[in-house]
């Protein structure tokens, strides 16, 4: 199948050969002909799947063969649930409406108003906007929707997830009843669900690719350490790994600066994004990084939707989030369009049962690793499968025996085992995700009273772990 047999209009045609679109992705090849043919749309799709052209090609479409703007007035309304998302969605209908006579428009908080404000007194065919920053726009008499044709929820689960409920109320109540509604997303919770058997008339289902999957061209690995290791932990695999773009994400806004200020006491050239940054600074770190003048750009999940970064070759999870979908997201920003990717999360103890609630959403046990000197001491315990108990697949270094450290754990039971009881031994995984049979604890050996024991104690492996991280942060120079 092609774009032209989706019956779209030569100047999308011409634009979409611009850009290097060759063929339509699944979820644009059942969604373009609902679209065009006036249907509410429910639309679910790995990231990466090209789900703003699905709506977007068949809206400019219609948009640009359908009468005119008025002044003050929107044709189509995008709603997205971050600054980073709209802008993106933004400049897509840009890309690929740019041979057709229309007028776009973005708003979003975090800048002034008057600019937003301006623009639309001409009118707008398309607006991208947060649900917050319309309802002022609203409120100030800056629009009206009486020409309002189509509604879009981008990412709809994620503006309730932050909080939007109220706002999305207020706008649906300001929108005329006759419309089109579409909504697309990666996840259709229960919650959103509900929300679309209120908004939607009839509408066709679009299920691209399983419920919150992961691409399949994404490699997925678990690096298990303790929580105060994970910043020299990371720029250890930094350096000895030579990666040179990396998209990190940590859950709070100020482990985002921690990070990235002992990044750059490294020399690293490092920038930031999360919720307490100005727009224009959030602009300027995604913008230098797309041009890799930054090597590293952290953020909190405020980018794991939004971020479009073409050819990003690896996400590294610093802290795993704390909503299981939030992981699929935060990866769906490597492999995007059938490309190759790596995510890699760093884990501690204390994040197990958030590991579990991914593996259980993904319906995979991630494969893990130990990095040498970084070992955890507070070990992190199995999480099995989302079928059954069992033991997740573990890869540690041959030849580097464990010594000291806390209780072996009983992988069934999660408690630590009794004294001299012998923890079974993960199996090496072969080319995927394995799991270890249950092993029943044997006895502990009886030692003849009088033996004296030599056991190595916890020395040593501090020792390697301060020699590695000597390694990892080499001393400044006076």
């Amino acid at each position: 199948m092609t774009f032209r047999s989706l019956k779209l209009i030569d100047p999308l045609l011409r634009a979409l050969d611009e850009l290097g679109y060759d063929e339509p992705t699944p979820v644009q090849r059942q969604a373009i002909p609902a679209v065009l043919a006036g249907r509410d749309l429910m639309a679910a799709a790995q990231t990466g799947t090209g789900k703003t052209a699905g709506f977007a090609l068949p809206l400019l479409n219609r948009l640009t063969l359908e009468g005119a703007v008025e002044p003050l007035g929107v044709r189509c309304l995008v709603l997205a649930p971050t600054r980073e998302l709209a802008e993106q969605v933004y400049g897509s209908f840009r890309k690929y409406g740019a041979h057709v006579p229309l007028r776009f428009g973005v708003a979003y908080g975090g800048v002034p108003i008057e600019p937003q404000v301006n623009k639309l007194r001409k009118g707008l065919d398309v607006l991208v906007a947060t649900p917050g920053r319309l309802l002022d726009l609203q409120r100030q008499g800056a629009l009206t929707f009486a020409q309002l044709q189509t509604l879009v929820l981008d990412e709809a689960d994620r503006m309730l997830d932050l909080g939007f409920a109220a706002d999305l109320d207020a706008v649906f109540a300001a929108l005329p009843a006759e419309r089109q509604t579409l909504l697309f997303s990666a996840t259709f919770p229960e919650a959103i669900r509900a929300l679309a058997g209120k908004l939607l008339r009839d509408p066709v289902s679009v299920q691209a690719s399983p419920a919150n999957a992961a691409a399949k061209t994404v490699r997925q690995l678990v690096i298990t350490t303790d929580k105060k290791s994970k910043p020299d932990l990371f720029l250890h695999l930094l350096r000895e790994r030579g990666w040179s773009q990396v998209l990190v994400f940590a859950k709070t806004r100020k482990g985002v600066d921690q990070l990235v200020g002992l990044l750059q006491e490294e020399g690293i050239r490092a920038d930031a994004i999360h919720g307490d940054k100005p727009q224009p600074a959030r602009l300027k770190a995604l913008a230098r990084f797309k041009e890799q003048d930054v090597q590293v750009l952290v953020a909190t999940d405020v980018a794991a939707r939004g971020l479009d970064i073409a050819g990003l070759p690896l996400v590294v999870n610093h802290d795993l989030p704390t909503v299981a979908e939030d992981y699929v997201h935060r990866i769906g920003r490597t492999g995007r369009a059938g490309a190759t990717g790596e995510a890699i999360s760093l884990v501690a103890a204390d994040e197990v049962e958030l590991l579990r609630a991914i593996e259980v959403l993904i319906k995979q046990v991630l494969p893990r690793e130990e990095v040498p000197g970084f070992e955890a001491d507070h070990r992190v315990p199995s999480t099995g499968t989302p079928s059954k108990p069992a033991q997740a697949a573990t890869r540690k270094p041959a030849g580097k025996p464990r010594t000291g450290g806390p209780a072996p754990m009983n992988s069934a039971a999660g408690k630590p085992a009794a004294p001299g009881a012998k923890t079974p031994a993960a199996p090496r995984p072969a080319g995927g995700f394995g799991q270890a049979p249950r092993e029943a604890a044997k006895p502990a050996r009886r030692i003849p009273q009088g033996t004296v024991v030599v056991a190595a104690g916890r020395g040593a492996k501090s020792a390697a772990k301060a020699a590695a991280k000597a390694v990892a942060r080499p001393a400044k120079k006076r």
